[in-house]
């Protein structure tokens, strides 16, 4: 879940936030509408989104409403400093897209 739509299609890096590594890869596959129905409907589709009962009406309240469809999801552990500032989207330094990719690749 998202507050915004993606445009983008393909292999991304995925970051967890504070870890100060990239935790693995997915494809974007599709992006959708953001739900805009209750907190219940939001706990119905958890199935899709996973965001645990503890975290649900935060996010929904912040507007983590709108689905980004990943597939081919891999976890990863790969060391990154997260600049500074950034928000959506992160450019890979080029050894740190290496390293990624022959994990990928393993």
């Amino acid at each position: 879940m998202r507050k915004k739509n993606c445009n983008i299609r393909g292999q991304i890096a995925l970051f967890r936030k504070g870890s100060g590594q990239v935790a693995g890869t997915a494809n974007v596959v599709d992006s959708r509408p953001p739900l805009v129905a209750t907190r219940a409907d939001y706990a119905v589709t958890e199935q899709h989104h996973r965001i645990p009962p503890a975290l649900r009406k935060r996010a929904f309240i912040d507007g983590w409403r709108t689905p980004w469809v990943l597939a081919s999801a891999r976890p990863l552990a790969v060391r990154y400093q997260y600049p500074s500032g950034a928000v959506v989207w992160v450019n890979l330094e080029p050894e740190v897209a290496a390293l990624v990719q022959a994990q990928v690749a393993a």
